[in-house]
């Protein structure tokens, strides 16, 4: 289970964002979310609106306020919100915090990033690159829930006796985390040997055109 491209589908997106008002920051939060805003845009989704929250910090539980989380309740309504993003890497618990509040998918700056690298990646090495970071995102985030993760290739464990779907979800994230670190150790060394001079490998070397 990885964090797909966004190209196939169409949601409208709501932006969120805590300003700490941080007296050396490089730009004001409404410079980040206007970048934010670009990146869903390439992400392919359609941006509705967005709110930024002055904050001494973001809420440990919520990201936002416990009343911004209520009034983003109607927002989500009456535009048919069906994703929110926040401009922030949220935690594991933040995002499953709203996502019980406002029932709809959460996500944050880092996945919609993740996405787009998805979207564009076209070698192998940067396919592989991509999916071991979508995992190493996605592994923390695991909740109680069922999520099928049948598209990591069958034959990657089965469930043991007594064993939760959470306790197999992870297991089965944790093993193609190690076959993508492999393959992307193959895919290094090879790139490192065909750098080497000619006189350097022992073997005759051919390309066919």
């Amino acid at each position: 289970m990885t964090l797909e491209p966004l190209k196939h589908y169409t949601f409208h997106a709501y932006l969120i964002s805590v300003d700490i008002k941080l007296s050396n920051a490089r730009w004001t939060a409404e410079e980040s979310i206007t970048e934010l805003s670009e990146l869903c845009k390439t992400a392919g989704l359609i941006v509705k609106g967005s709110y930024i929250q002055q904050r001494r910090s973001p809420h440990r539980g919520s990201y936002i306020g416990k009343g911004a989380v209520e009034g983003l309740k109607t927002i989500i309504e009456e535009n048919k919100i069906e994703v929110v993003i926040a401009d922030d890497e949220l935690s594991p618990s933040q995002q499953r915090h709203l996502e019980e509040e406002l029932c709809i998918k959460i996500m944050d700056r880092t996945s919609i990033v993740l996405s787009i690298f998805a979207k564009h990646a076209r070698t192998h090495e940067s396919m592989l690159q991509v999916e071991l970071a979508q995992l190493d995102y996605l592994l923390p985030r695991l909740t109680r829930m069922w999520t099928h993760l049948s598209r990591l290739g069958g034959g990657i464990g089965t469930r043991g006796p007594g064993e939760t779907q959470l306790e197999v979800d992870r297991r089965q994230i944790n093993t193609k985390i190690k076959y993508l670190k492999k393959e992307l150790n193959k895919v290094i060394q090879h790139r490192e040997t065909i750098r080497q001079k000619p006189t350097d490998i022992p073997l005759l070397t051919a390309a066919l055109v």
